[in-house]
């Protein structure tokens, strides 16, 4: 993939005008971002090419660049209401926190993932390697760090072959629940951590669902159970895979670019970062997390994290207070 470039779909001077057209009608009168539907947005041009890429996240390669958002241009609200219209047509937004955000602000909020609080795209820091609470997660480039910040994508299936070769005795641990941490987010009813395997087999589907962080900081709490040794040596090997430079890729973004991902086929990365001093050059990205039609369908126990697993009405974070969906366009 390092060496081939059909993963990257440059937006024409057709496509742009229809988002353009788009855009400028639902900013002018400061429409509700989160309420934009696809008939709000046409795009009868660039809508084939949404289609088409769709299937090749769902039942492709898992990956897509669109390049060319002309986003120095647009003001906040602009490039905010064409991300979530161009997203309208990939599938359904859903919640990324707590507050009800179905657009995300990705940026340094000079916070630390060890509070158990944090989220970790509110930092600076490496992510590691992990998947989101939906089908398709979308991000938006608006300005890039001085240093780093580079996105990174391996695939969960080839970690999964590459387990199955060197240690089947491991990977099999890895088909039993785990505890990961819900840092605080807890829906109701629910515990403070969900319970689902790293890897599921469903009606012919493998799906990963991974964040080893949040395994770990979950074994914080009273009744997680203790990870045994040869859990952690199965993790350890999952996240040795991962890290494989001849497994992962690595991309860097451009203003404009909006990369869209399968979480259920691929795990994605950011590395850590050093920002501008000056704050309006920091980094910042924006974010969507999508319910797809069309979507695998996903085993029951997805539940505990996507609240329910019917296709194109899954996912995201809904808890006790979360009054209605909104689209912010600060990070807060």
């Amino acid at each position: 993939m390092a060496q081939r470039t059909d993963w990257i779909v440059a937006l024409s001077a057709a496509d742009l005008a229809e988002i353009d057209a788009a855009t400028q009608r639902l900013a002018a009168r400061a429409a509700d971002i989160a309420q934009v539907t696809p008939a709000d947005f046409p795009l009868p041009t660039l809508g084939p090419k949404l289609a088409q890429a769709l299937e090749a996240l769902l039942h492709g390669r898992g990956f897509v660049l669109l390049r060319g958002l002309p986003v120095e241009r647009y003001s906040l609200r602009q490039a905010a209401t064409a991300f979530f219209g161009i997203g309208a047509h990939l599938g359904n937004a859903r919640s990324q926190n707590a507050k009800g955000h179905v657009l995300g602000h990705v940026k340094d909020m000079g916070l630390s993932s060890k509070d158990p609080s944090v989220r970790i795209y509110q930092t600076n820091e490496r992510q590691t390697y992990h998947t989101d609470s939906c089908d398709v997660v979308g991000l938006l480039c608006l300005k890039t760090a001085r240093r780093g910040g580079l996105s990174t994508l391996v695939s969960s299936t080839t970690i999964f072959n590459e387990m199955r070769r060197r240690r089947p005795d491991l990977l099999a641990l890895l088909f039993e629940p785990i505890a990961t941490d819900r840092r605080g987010e807890v829906p109701a009813g629910m515990k403070p951590y969900f319970e689902i395997p790293v890897f599921s087999w469903h009606e012919g589907h493998l799906t990963a669902l991974y964040q080893r962080q949040y395994i770990d900081s979950a074994q914080r709490l009273a009744d997680v159970p203790v990870l045994s040794a040869q859990q952690v040596e199965a993790l350890d090997l999952f996240d040795e895979l991962a890290n494989d430079p001849a497994l992962n890729l690595h991309m860097e973004f451009r203003p404009g670019d909006m990369q869209f991902v399968h979480n259920h086929t691929l795990l994605h990365d950011r590395t850590g970062f050093e920002d501008w001093d000056e704050p309006d050059r920091r980094r910042h990205l924006l974010r969507l997390w999508l319910a797809c039609p069309g979507a695998r369908p996903l085993p029951p126990v997805f539940a505990q994290r996507y609240g329910k697993v019917d296709i194109g009405d899954r996912g995201g974070i809904i808890v006790p207070g979360t009054i209605v969906l909104n689209a912010p366009l600060e990070a807060v």
